[in-house]
């Protein structure tokens, strides 16, 4: 794969001075180790724990899996041998002056971090790593930076028009799909799916029914950008509440599902508690809900909630690509008062509308006046769309192009 520039690069190289173990996760496929590799070069091998007898040494005998692999050191998709873990830190506290000696990724966030809380904790630096950026496609990763509305806009960032952006958002953030067009998309998804239930789900959680997964992660990806609703979800799938829970959270382990939590302060009770369900990459949910050109998707059905979710993954990408974690929700009250997104920095909320309109009005944005009774100081406000240069709505509220997120 080619040499992709990507955001996260400086804190990755800025925390390996300071730390004596990265960890880097994410879904399959977004670029882990080839980020890592491409820091690395020459200086420190990489071996992958996909590797069966590699693997097996590893949970066998990891120390003398250790010895053989040495640091300066990646080892990829880690979560397979947690009993790592242990020795690394042996290590790393007999050689304290030493930094980056491991580097490790894992697609199994949370499976991860118990094991990384045990052993490793204050010896760690985690960075989470989604697929490609807007941004980082067209070359620009160095220019992203965390969202906030704002009138200041960068000239260097390619505008779009609405059928760029729904091209964009039907190709998804994967690397290999973006940058080889000779791979044919369909086969690409169809092995990305089988191989994550192979891997990831059928033997690392022990799910007996894949098929019925495969028709849970479709479900799910069809009510990307909706208010989380198990008893749907499992009725449409044939399982239980149960089990839907249970899958769901396999998902947002692996990073394919990102469950955005409503901004609830004790100030008022009648916030819902209900979490929205975003499918980070809009191109494999495009595949997996058969939706087959961009023009289909464009005019389709879930026209307005892949375009949200598309706009969410962006806004997540500005920060965790800058080793950043989003303090991020929505709003959304007993009355039906909503607003998509609320960022909240230094004490200060940001409220934003993502609206498919390329002539974005004070009526898009009428939950705004709602956020004033949390009792919080109100920044900027935003609606994200299609409007092609970032636009006054009123003295508090602008208008921003979604490719300038």
């Amino acid at each position: 794969m080619p040499n992709l520039q990507r955001t996260l690069s400086p804190a990755v190289k800025k925390a390996s001075q300071a730390f004596k173990v990265l960890l880097l996760t994410g879904q399959r496929q977004v670029g882990k180790s080839t980020l890592f590799e491409n820091l690395a070069g020459k200086e420190r091998k990489s071996v992958s724990l996909d590797n069966l007898a590699l693997r097996k040494l590893a949970k066998e005998d990891p120390e003398l899996f250790l010895q053989q692999n040495p640091p300066p050191i990646i080892i990829d998709e880690v979560q397979y041998a947690p009993e790592l873990f242990p020795y690394i830190k042996i290590y790393v506290d007999k050689h304290r002056e030493e930094k980056g000696a491991f580097w490790l990724t894992g697609s199994q966030k949370f499976r991860l971090m118990q094991g990384v809380q045990e052993s490793l904790a204050g010896r760690v630096a985690i960075f989470n790593l989604m697929g490609l950026s807007y941004k980082e496609k067209h070359i620009l990763a160095l220019e992203s930076k965390p969202f906030l509305p704002s009138l200041k806009y960068d000239n260097k960032i390619p505008k779009q028009t609405i059928n760029d952006v729904y091209k964009n958002i039907w190709e998804g953030s994967l690397p290999e799909l973006i940058v080889n067009n000779n791979i044919d998309r369909e086969k690409y998804y169809s092995s990305y799916i089988q191989t994550y239930i192979e891997r990831d789900v059928k033997d690392f959680y022990n799910v007996e029914k894949p098929i019925q997964f495969f028709n849970f992660i479709s479900v799910v990806a069809a009510q990307t950008g909706n208010l989380l609703n198990y008893a749907s979800l499992a009725r449409d799938v044939g399982i239980d509440n149960k089990t839907a829970q249970t899958w769901m959270g396999i998902l947002e382990r692996s990073g394919l599902v990102y469950l955005l939590h409503p901004y609830s302060p004790n100030v008022t009770k009648r916030i819902i508690k209900t979490p929205k369900m975003y499918f980070l990459d809009t191109g494999l949910a495009s595949y997996l809900t058969r939706w087959t050109s961009p023009e289909t998707l464009t005019n389709g059905a879930m026209a307005g909630h892949i375009f949200e979710t598309y706009a969410v993954g962006e806004i997540l990408k500005s920060y965790l690509h800058n080793g950043k974690e989003p303090l991020i929700y929505f709003y959304r009250d007993a009355n039906q008062n909503e607003v998509d997104i609320l960022l909240e920095e230094n004490g200060t909320i940001y409220p934003i509308e993502i609206k498919k309109t390329a002539n974005p009005g004070l009526n898009d944005c009428k939950g705004f006046e709602q956020i004033k009774k949390l009792n919080k100081k109100i920044g900027l406000g935003a609606v994200v769309c299609f409007q092609s240069e970032r636009i006054p709505l009123s003295r508090d509220i602008i208008s921003i192009p979604v490719w300038e997120i």
